[in-house]
């Protein structure tokens, strides 16, 4: 459809199109009736370990994939979203994470949770969904590496671009809600707002990466597609260490495992190394391609 449809936007009376947004609201329905069962089972908001989170990040992804697809209707947005959320929830069931229902810890049994956590690791779902949106940009550039420039994915890359700035919008400014209301609960529970805690640093450092791609539209020359896709596919990586890696390796008040050695999975560098490798490919065909067809990055709409 981005290749041949000039940006058209889907019609819920094309039969592929109707079954797989039909689809996607029934998994959504039921993936929230099973995260309330399990709030009711438990008597808390179920949001204290690891497996917990990742279902609540889940359910972002594929509310941020339903929004911006009801608003845009490319099909990309629905798809990459119900592709991540299905991502999501596998990783949650690997066995690093302890599906058990149990109690709260004594820090965690604030209403603070609902708000501050909610909020924060939502915006790691729309982040997430423009991390995938960046990385179908730069596949349509090297899909279209020997088409000298096509005029229907010059528009196609120009939808996909103003709709990556605006789901981008939402998650940095959910990222940021997230993290200053996180200070007002440490200054509850610890008597200060910010002590520089790992978590606290790689939030902002996200913050602040993901404040810079979004600024590159004021530069004259970082102001196009190419750029706004690349950033927002490898600043994912300051959000995994944000939630992955300060909860483990590293010694803080946010940390799960308090310090303790953990190895780098292969899967990670592996991951890591295909990101920079299909970044520096998709340089060189947009290199080739030049600008012919794309607009400007996008504002947001």
């Amino acid at each position: 459809g981005l290749f041949r449809r000039d940006g058209e936007p889907w019609s819920w009376k094309h039969p592929l199109y109707a079954v797989g947004m039909l689809a996607f609201i029934a998994g959504f329905v039921l993936h929230t009736y099973g995260f309330v069962l399990r709030w009711i089972a438990s008597g808390r908001a179920p949001l204290s370990n690891g497996h917990e989170s990742l279902l609540w990040v889940a359910l972002a992804v594929a509310l941020a994939g339903l929004i911006f697809e009801l608003l845009s209707r490319t099909a990309a947005a629905g798809a990459l979203g119900a592709r991540l959320t299905a991502v999501v929830l596998g990783v949650s069931m690997m066995g690093t994470f302890d599906p058990a229902l149990g109690p709260l810890v004594p820090v965690l049994a604030s209403y603070w949770l609902n708000i501050h956590f909610t909020i924060l690791t939502a915006s790691y779902g729309f982040l997430g969904l423009s991390c995938l949106l960046g990385m179908l940009t730069l596949v349509l550039y090297i899909a279209d590496w020997r088409g000298a420039g096509r005029a229907s994915i010059g528009t196609a890359v120009a939808k996909l671009d103003r709709l990556n700035v605006d789901v981008m919008i939402a998650g940095l400014g959910l990222l940021s809600v997230g993290t200053l209301l996180g200070g007002v609960w440490a200054n509850e529970s610890w008597g200060r707002y910010w002590g520089w805690d790992p978590k606290e640093t790689w939030a902002l450092v996200s913050i602040l990466i993901y404040a810079m791609i979004l600024h590159f539209r004021w530069i004259p020359r970082l102001a196009n597609p190419f750029v706004q896709a690349t950033g927002a596919f490898l600043a994912i990586w300051s959000v995994v260490m944000t939630y992955f890696g300060v909860n483990y390796p590293l010694v803080g008040l946010h940390s799960y495992a308090a310090g303790e050695a953990v190895t780098i999975p292969t899967w990670v560098i592996l991951s890591f190394a295909g990101s920079v490798v299909l970044s520096l490919v998709a340089y060189f065909a947009w290199s080739d391609r030049g600008t012919a067809g794309v607009a400007p990055s996008g504002s947001p709409s």
